[in-house]
């Protein structure tokens, strides 16, 4: 494809409230804060991307982010071939850390090459425009779970279920017996566990997850990539997901290779590229990827699922923007019978609702 020449981009930080407290792992929070990275090329087109900027998970606030792009990345980027990703690492790989913003900028890159190339990113990488999807639900009595589960079963069809546990085992298997009296036997349920136990404690954990019928648990305890996971996963009668500790190619090898057999890719996380040559790796290892939840509004749905749309199966887990009371888009996406349909247009930009933007827009 031709050169795409950077002529201007813009920054556009904006808070979105949920319709109900959600509690995490590492926090507890009404809301989340994201940033909006527009890049727009001297042939007029237009790329975008956003990252969740949640210190807990992110390390970083939208000031922090805001000035690490402006200060130090963009700036490199002033005469570099955005359709180059080799010029795009030459530029911005030596300076360190920073990984969030890095991935915005990887990502935003890939909607431009889309939009300059009118072809959509899913279709440019051979993917489908149907994508599988899980409903994630958070951590709440047994009973409020499993209402939940019900009420986006009914609404949305999905098929699968990741359940956020690590609230005791016994609160966890309360939880999971009223899901699945919820929602039926049809419904595939897995168990994030968000490492809350100890190795020990995880061993009859995961054989009690096995015997309740979920097809793989992830995070059981604080993984890494060792022969204690090696041993672990060839003891455990199902799947370990490997997540947290998977945050890069290299986090991914080294998992594969100390006998890993699934692991959680988070393009919200690690961006668009890295984010593919995880599943090139997993796919080297005849592993199982997972496209992971990063608490992404409407916009960072459509984008991390672009990378889901080339895989042949899994529910991807970016589903999280239908708790949220706003969008950044001008219509919502169609989640039906638990598949995502996948938007036609090449780039993202013209499906953003720019006044909403401005309307959430944070100082």
């Amino acid at each position: 494809m031709t050169e795409l020449k950077l002529a201007s981009f813009s920054l556009h930080p904006v808070h979105i409230s949920y319709r109900r407290p959600v509690t995490w792992a590492s926090s507890q929070e009404d809301s989340a804060d994201f940033v909006l990275l527009k890049l727009i090329s001297e042939s007029g087109h237009i790329g975008v991307a956003e990252a969740t900027a949640k210190p807990t998970w992110a390390g970083v606030t939208p000031r922090v982010l805001i000035a690490a792009l402006e200060d130090i990345l963009l700036p490199r980027l002033a005469s570099v071939d955005l359709a180059d990703e080799a010029a795009i690492d030459k530029a911005i790989g030596c300076i360190p850390d920073n990984g969030t913003a890095k991935a915005l900028i990887y990502s935003a890159c890939w909607d431009l090459r889309a939009a300059a190339l009118g072809q959509p990113l899913w279709s440019l990488w051979g993917g489908s425009s149907s994508v599988e999807m899980s409903w994630t639900v958070s951590r709440q009595t047994p009973a409020d779970m499993a209402a939940e589960a019900a009420a986006f079963v009914d609404r949305y069809g999905f098929q699968t279920l990741k359940v956020k546990g690590g609230q005791t085992p016994e609160i966890d298997y309360a939880a999971l017996a009223e899901i699945r009296s919820a929602v039926g036997d049809d419904v595939a349920i897995y168990v994030d566990a968000n490492s809350a136990y100890s190795m020990e404690q995880a061993r009859d954990y995961c054989t009690s997850l096995a015997d309740r019928g979920m097809i793989m648990v992830e995070d059981p305890y604080r993984l890494q990539p060792n022969d204690d996971f090696r041993q672990f996963q060839a003891a455990c009668p199902i799947p370990i997901l490997v997540d947290s500790g998977c945050r890069s190619p290299k986090d991914a090898t080294e998992f594969f290779a100390h006998g890993a057999q699934a692991v959680g890719i988070k393009p919200g996380r690690i961006g668009l590229s890295a984010a593919r040559r995880c599943i090139e790796i997993t796919a080297e290892n005849n592993g199982r990827p997972i496209i992971g939840l990063f608490g992404e509004s409407d916009l960072g749905m459509l984008s991390s699922c672009m990378v889901a749309s080339t895989l042949p199966g899994g529910a991807a887990e970016p589903s999280f923007c239908l708790m949220m009371q706003d969008g950044l888009l001008q219509e919502a996406p169609s989640i039906a019978g638990g598949v995502l349909t996948l938007p036609e247009t090449a780039g993202l930009a013209g499906l953003i609702d720019w006044q909403a933007v401005e309307r959430l827009r944070i100082d």
